[in-house]
């Protein structure tokens, strides 16, 4: 990955507001990334002075491994989750619902 896209994606998840949340792929379209895998990878090796927790698979929940601690973080700022799954529904960020304007990220 080159370091353009790198820091497109830091710069998307670094601007998914407090109680929104995004999933892999949103943020892959956002930025043009090849896959969402590639986000789960920015976020494991460089994600962690971001809020990682508000990026969740596409059905609405977190990583297992992650889960107790992202659900924690999330409902603090008042996303809540039936179980484990967030209503994307409800809590996506808008602008990843929206068409984002070219050239955002």
């Amino acid at each position: 990955m080159d370091e353009e896209l790198h820091e497109r994606v830091r710069a998307a998840i670094k601007s998914i507001p407090e109680g929104s949340v995004a999933t892999y792929g949103d943020i892959a379209t956002l930025t043009g990334a090849p896959s969402p895998r590639l986000i789960g990878k920015v976020l494991a090796e460089d994600g962690h002075d971001l809020p990682w927790h508000r990026v969740l698979r596409a059905n609405g929940t977190p990583a297992p491994h992650l889960a107790r601690e992202q659900l924690e973080r999330l409902r603090a700022e008042g996303v809540l989750a039936d179980e484990e799954r967030v209503d994307l529904r409800r809590h996506r960020w808008a602008e990843v619902v929206e068409e984002p304007e070219p050239g955002l990220f």
